[in-house]
């Protein structure tokens, strides 16, 4: 039997004074779940947001093209929205419809991505996020135009310069981008009593694996999940803490001791790399390239590998990730020819995004792999069943 899912909608209460004034309650959200149909509305419950990967290729392009990053903020980004239903979707539908209207072309790979362009060859991105719009561009006009036509039609506060977004700290100057989380590392030391702890050059001990069941007591789950979480929303603009926080999240279930020390540790590399972020420039070369590896065998409680890739556009990466692969890997050059598959796939879809954003990749991506054997199973035809 399907689970009901909760729907809302607005209520608006007013009550009628002896003196005949009106007086006004907030607006409130309530239960409306019984409007829901089983495999009709269950899944336009949500809004669409902009991946990461997204706003740091933007950012990326931006810097490279020698673009200024701006934003606005909407206010009470869900009374700008017509209700039918689905209050998450109802914001996305009214500006997606707007922008549409004003000759926005909305990306294929991406559905909070518009581009705009003019007949000098001017261009205008626009990302979304909720109530908060990012966008950059070639045309002054174009980003002018934009500001004013939107504070007019909508409620929103001009914030200028994209300064912070999603946590990040963003840092931009005549040739370059720095984007950071260093105020929120910080906090994550206060908060885990660890602001005057002793920093340790690397995350992750060297000499020993971690596997569930390790010999030692049980660890305070909740505060575990909340280190572990903490972690995973750093990787940001952190891709050195990738791996750790994506080795420590395979334990969130029944931790030990041994796991936490573990988490602990992290937190002390964290201390000693308060500063650490991305940095952006203008670069001449302005191609995509990806490197990808793996370890082998690297999980000790399944036999699966780690599959990693990184992808940079002229300068910083922007793209990154370190997750167990889905099948056991039987040599060291099958671990590495899953993880450029992996990559490739990223690859595909970095490539159909650049293309959106005007910076269509002519020549092959190039992907770099340490593995000779991986690299000559991906270039010999003989090996079908393999490709």
């Amino acid at each position: 039997m399907d689970k009901p899912v909760i729907g809302v909608r607005w209520v608006f209460k007013t009550k009628l004074n002896l003196d005949g004034t009106v007086q006004k309650h907030k607006a409130r959200l309530v239960a409306k779940g019984y409007a829901q149909k089983p495999r009709i509305d269950y899944n336009e419950t949500f809004a669409p947001v902009a991946r990461l990967d997204t706003i740091q290729t933007l950012i990326a392009l931006a810097t490279q093209n020698g673009w200024k990053l701006f934003q606005l903020d909407v206010k009470s980004a869900f009374l700008n929205g017509v209700l039918k239903e689905e209050v998450p979707r109802a914001w996305y539908s009214e500006i997606d419809a707007y922008l549409t209207s004003s000759k926005f072309i909305k990306s294929t790979s991406e559905a909070t991505l518009y581009i705009k362009s003019d007949e000098e060859g001017g261009i205008l991105i626009v990302s979304i996020y909720v109530d908060d719009i990012v966008f950059t561009g070639s045309s002054k006009t174009l980003l002018s135009e934009f500001k004013i036509e939107m504070m007019q039609k909508y409620k929103m506060s001009d914030l200028g310069l994209l300064h912070h977004f999603l946590g990040m700290g963003i840092l931009q100057t005549e040739n370059s981008v720095f984007i950071h989380q260093s105020k929120y590392a910080k906090s994550l030391l206060v908060k885990f009593g660890l602001e005057d702890c002793k920093p340790v050059s690397i995350p992750l001990p060297t000499s020993e694996k971690l596997k569930k069941v390790d010999g030692s007591e049980l660890a305070d789950e909740s505060i575990y999940r909340k280190i572990v979480g903490s972690l995973l929303y750093l990787t940001a603009t952190r891709p050195d803490l990738m791996y750790a926080a994506s080795l420590l999240s395979r334990f969130m279930n029944s931790p030990t001791k041994k796991h936490f020390g573990v988490a602990r540790r992290v937190l002390r590399y964290v201390q000693g790399t308060l500063s650490y972020g991305i940095e952006y420039t203008k670069d001449r070369d302005a191609i995509l390239v990806e490197f990808c590896d793996a370890d082998s065998v690297g999980s000790e409680d399944d036999c699966r590998s780690t599959s990693g890739y990184a992808f940079s556009f002229g300068s910083g990466v922007f793209s990154w990730t370190f997750v167990k692969q889905n099948t056991i890997a039987l040599s060291t050059t099958e671990a590495k020819y899953v993880s450029a598959a992996e990559a490739t796939t990223q690859a595909i879809w970095l490539r159909f995004l650049l293309d959106d954003f005007g910076e269509m990749q002519v020549d092959a991506t190039p992907l770099f792999c340490d593995n000779m054997s991986a690299i000559f199973m991906v270039k010999n035809p003989v090996f079908h069943q393999k490709n």
